[in-house]
Parts: structure tokens; sequence; C-alpha cells
């Protein structure tokens, strides 16, 4: 068995800077766009979960939608618990550090507006959607998608 069952009882918890229904939301925008990787994405596991050194997973070994489902929401934590000084933002910046990673959130436009106190960021955060250098349809309807659930005005 892979190490996900360590995840298996992880859920959101309660989170100052959004609601369990937010979370929800995010969750399954992840796994929309994400869909549940097969083995032939290594090192890409469950919903886009990127095995790390040390993370016991066998490569060529497909995981259960239960447990994808629990390492996503396990790594989405994570993510918007890096952003909680940022308040009801975090959510928002945890799922696009878990799509692009926190090292290109933390430098990227968006956070420069908001470390500035500018929350103004629709355009900096759709505009993430370059893949190999290139505008990407579906990562731009993604971002489009994710900023219209998530952003808290």
């Amino acid at each position: 068995m892979a190490a996900v069952g360590a995840y298996a009882n992880t859920t959101s918890s309660s989170h100052p800077s959004y609601t369990e229904h937010e979370f929800e939301k995010a969750v399954q925008l992840i796994k929309k766009y994400e869909t549940l990787h097969s083995p032939q994405h290594w090192p890409l596991v469950g919903y886009g979960h990127k095995v790390q050194p040390g993370e016991k997973f066998r490569k060529g070994e497909k995981l259960s939608e239960k447990q994808a489902d629990a390492l996503l929401r396990k790594d989405l934590k994570k993510y918007a618990d890096l952003y909680k000084t940022y308040g009801k933002d975090s959510l928002l910046l945890g799922v696009l550090a878990y799509n692009v990673g926190p090292g290109r959130v933390n430098n990227s436009s968006v956070m420069k507006l908001l470390r500035n106190g500018n929350r103004n960021i629709r355009e900096a955060f759709e505009a993430m959607c370059r893949y190999k250098g290139k505008v990407h349809k579906q990562i731009r309807a993604r971002r489009i998608e994710e900023f219209k659930a998530l952003f808290k005005h």
C-alpha cells in the first residue's frame, strides 16, 4: 500500500479564513482540472501530487479515488496554511500553489500585489496560465473558474 493510508482521516478542519464549503469547492475544482492520474504520469500521483524524496509511493501503482482524495485534501490544507497570513486569500493562493508550486506563487505578480496591500489581483491571477512559456487555454479556463469561485471581495 502506498503512503496515502496515513492521510485517510485528513479533512480541511477548521480554518479561520475559509469555510468547509469553500474548501470543498476548491477540492472539486482541483479534481475537475487535474483528474485522477494513472501510473504513466509518474512522478505525479492521485490528483496531481508530485512525489517528493522520502515519500513511500511506488512507481506504477495507481491510487484509489479515496486515497487520492485524502492526499489532495492534505496537500491543499498544507498550501492554504502556507498563506494563512493572507487571510481570505489563503485558499485561493493555496489552490494556485497546488497547481504551480509555492515557489512560483511566491515570486508571482499576484504575491507582489498582495504584499503591497493591493487585492486587485484578478488579471495577474488569470495570467498564470502558461505551459512551456505559452498561454494554455485549459489552464486559463481553470484560473478564471478558480478566481470566480474562490476570490472573496
